[in-house]
């Protein structure tokens, strides 16, 4: 019998619009349950598809900045989150919740 061969699932990959990505941050924001290094993990995702060097100079951030604040490992401040945000094209709003 072959052994069979298994990769990490990486979404990062897998993310290629902006709609994609706004659909995926949404998601995430839903699945959070107030888990802000969730969101930002899920910020990290979608910065790694668009290219983190890029993300973090159209942010003002440093590379290095970028990754520790989307690691999911600790929760950055919402300046970082606006300007990770703003960076990556979409846009934050918000609606009535019941």
């Amino acid at each position: 019998m072959r052994k069979t061969t298994t990769t990490r699932y990486d979404v990062a990959e897998h993310l290629r619009t902006p709609k994609e990505m706004a659909a995926y941050l949404e998601a995430c924001i839903e699945e959070a349950n107030g888990d802000a290094a969730f969101i930002a993990k899920a910020l990290g995702d979608i910065a790694r598809a668009k290219g983190m060097s890029q993300v973090a100079k159209d942010a003002g951030l440093s590379r290095e900045s970028l990754y520790k604040a989307l690691s999911g490992e600790r929760s950055p401040g919402f300046d970082t989150i606006l300007k990770v945000v703003g960076a990556l094209g979409l846009k934050l709003h918000a609606q009535a919740g019941r």
